[in-house]
């Protein structure tokens, strides 16, 4: 017993939940087997719980030491006094981001600016007690960008890879981009919202979705706009990702690799990565010693494969800042989403061993979706191992996606305080939550909103702890409205606030017709993630929701296209200062592109393409009047 107290006391130092309550209300006591585990990803030495004890008091005897913490975070540029520990002479320097030298003062062993820090990392250096310390100090503003002004404005959402047109090669591709935030601008809108556009595994065996990319640092080649070359005698039926990839290859094939001058090192690293792959396999954790540690030699790499993402991540970072430019003379923004994790065999997890937790899979606990939990297939960043590196790696991520976007949408924001970790080997149900800084990252993550002028919206969806409750409003980042959700657990239906970005659904729910007739019902048995017995209360609650629905607005579950409309009618007179539909919903796509649970194997998850040509679409009248329903609500006169 008391063995096992000194493990839960150890597991909570290290931020590791001992007890959390999951998805369906249900109070959860760890097992420590869990807690064991765990502990040691996160770095601790224990085997057992009788090797707790001892872990424990290293643990304190560190904390005594009173160390300077690796991270600092000084809000609106205001830094805290910082106490330092020990005696003797104490030396100080704040190196500021742009490389100059910020004045500090000391007195009683406490260091002090005078004067605020410009926003930006900087690096502080304290030489005390025969020791020298270092820490990054975060210059962040509280709040994220906002454009100046009241805005309530629209926008449409879709996976890029699906939308179609007579030009599209196998999947959608810039121009395509391009065609729909046109439309969208003459419509009214000013946003067009898209699944991430990182790298993902193209040839066989595709891995096809984009929440599982090869990087977070990188760009889909998939997306380039090739022009006129490889256009298809008749559109795509499926979203073929091999045959995509050869398309673009066969564009590269008599491109020269970029000079020297437009690469920098990450991008090397990664073409020699990629190019290591088709040597030595896509799981890097089964490469030769050397290689797997991260070291590669010509023999390793084909040379081929190595120049062809050099030229593709050139030829597609220049593609999309020109795409950007463009839009921001016309007044149209790009929407952009930051996926949570990274495949396990993707570069970043290769590149940054030492910050991935091992053994470990980040997913959710049993909730009334996912009776079972979910896995979600990738690992955990390492909390303090992050720290250390004064999250260089996030906020590269963040970077990379706030300077292209006008609006940031931020995947399972929850993660932002905890995340679910599950053993390699363990039931679903048998991981714990993990504790992260959450000031930290949110500082990141308004930091470079200004930085990029980039508004941020947080996906707040399942259960929500309530830290981030209290955290979006206070960092001016918008949470998620999902009209399905309102409908589901509320009687009176509530419009979104000020407060949220409002949809009617994602890419993880049905479409707005599938939900109306419970399509997704059906599927879900079908694919074994729902009891045959749960059915019909399940389609009792499904009926109860579409109807509060319907009644609200006065409209008819049997009219799709009139029920769509008076929907999106009653959005935009809502307070939210942005909604979102999926194109998708406008032209009463009645399968979604995903279901989650299942994996694209099982399912073709990220693999349909769009019902309709975009060419049909903009022609469209309902789809015409649908809009103008919504821009008329969002600009009364």
């Amino acid at each position: 017993m008391r063995e096992l107290r000194a493990l839960r006391s150890l597991a909570k130092a290290m931020g590791v939940h001992t007890r959390y309550t999951d998805g369906l209300g249900r109070r959860v006591r760890v097992t420590p087997e869990t807690l064991l585990r765990v502990c040691t990803a996160l770095g601790v030495p224990v085997t057992r719980p009788a090797d707790a004890a001892d872990a424990l008091r290293a643990h304190r005897a560190a904390k005594k030491t009173g160390a300077l913490a690796p991270v600092l975070v000084a809000w609106d540029g205001v830094l805290p006094p910082v106490a330092i520990s020990g005696r003797g002479s104490v030396q100080a320097e704040m190196l500021r981001e742009d490389g100059t030298v910020a004045q500090l003062e000391i007195h009683r062993r406490k260091l002090r600016l005078p004067h605020p820090l410009p926003f930006g990392y900087h690096r502080l250096t304290v030489h005390a007690s025969g020791g020298t310390q270092t820490c990054t100090v975060i210059a962040a503003p509280v709040q994220a960008f906002r454009r100046p002004g009241a805005h309530r404005s629209w926008g449409v959402g879709s996976q890029l890879a699906a939308l179609r047109s007579a030009r599209s090669r196998s999947l959608g591709d810039l121009r395509d981009l391009e065609s729909v935030c046109r439309w969208v601008g003459d419509h009214g809108g000013d946003l067009v919202m898209v699944l991430p556009v990182h790298p993902t595994f193209n040839p066989e065996p595709p891995e096809p979705s984009p929440y599982s990319p090869v990087s977070r640092l990188f760009w889909s080649e998939l997306i380039l706009d090739l022009g006129d070359a490889h256009r298809p005698t008749a559109p795509p039926t499926s979203l073929d990702v091999t045959r995509a990839d050869a398309e673009v290859r066969a564009a590269m094939a008599g491109l020269p690799a970029p000079d020297s001058a437009q690469l920098d090192d990450e991008l090397v690293q990664y073409a020699r990565f990629r190019g290591a792959q088709v040597r030595l396999g896509r799981n890097w954790r089964a490469w030769p010693t050397a290689a797997q540690a991260g070291t590669l030699v010509p023999d390793h790499i084909d040379a081929e494969e190595e120049r062809f993402h050099l030229v593709a991540q050139t030829l597609v970072r220049r593609q999309l800042h020109d795409l950007r430019q463009r839009l921001d003379g016309d007044g149209i923004r790009l929407g952009l989403d930051l996926a949570v994790g990274v495949h396990p065999d993707g570069y970043d997890p290769w590149s940054r061993q030492t910050l991935f937790g091992q053994g470990m899979s980040v997913g959710a606990p049993p909730d009334g979706g996912f009776p079972s939990g979910q896995d979600w297939g990738f690992a955990p960043v390492l909390p303090e191992a992050s720290r250390r590196e004064g999250h260089r790696y996030l906020a590269a991520s963040i970077a990379n996606q706030t300077a292209l976007s006008g609006v940031l949408r931020v995947d399972h924001i929850m993660a932002w305080t905890r995340l679910y970790w599950i053993p390699h080997g363990f039931g679903l149900h048998e991981g714990t939550y993990v504790s992260y800084p959450a000031e930290e990252l949110f500082a990141i993550l308004t930091l470079e909103s200004n930085r990029h002028r980039c508004e941020v919206v947080g996906e707040n969806l399942g259960t929500v702890p309530p830290e981030i409750d209290k955290a979006l409003p206070r960092h001016r980042i918008w949470g998620t409205y999902l009209a399905q959700f309102q409908a589901s657990k509320d009687p009176d239906v509530a419009p979104p606030t000020a407060a949220d970005m409002a949809q009617v659904g994602t890419h993880d729910t049905p479409t707005f017709a599938g939900w109306l007739v419970g399509a997704d019902i059906d599927e879900r048995v079908r694919h074994r993630l729902l009891a045959e017995e749960a059915v019909p209360s399940v389609r009792e609650e499904r009926s109860r929701a579409t109807q509060r629905l319907a009644d609200m607005l006065d409209c008819s579950v049997d009219e799709p296209q009139v029920f769509l409309a008076q929907l999106l009618e009653w959005l935009g007179r809502s307070d939210s200062p942005l909604v979102v539909p999926w194109l998708e919903d406008l032209v009463l796509e009645d399968r979604g592109v995903n279901l989650p649970g299942t994996r694209s194997s099982e399912r073709p998850n990220w693999q349909r393409p769009m019902r309709k040509l975009l060419d049909e679409i903009f022609g469209d009248p309902e789809v015409a009047a649908l809009v103008r329903r919504l821009n008329d609500a969002r600009n009364p006169e």
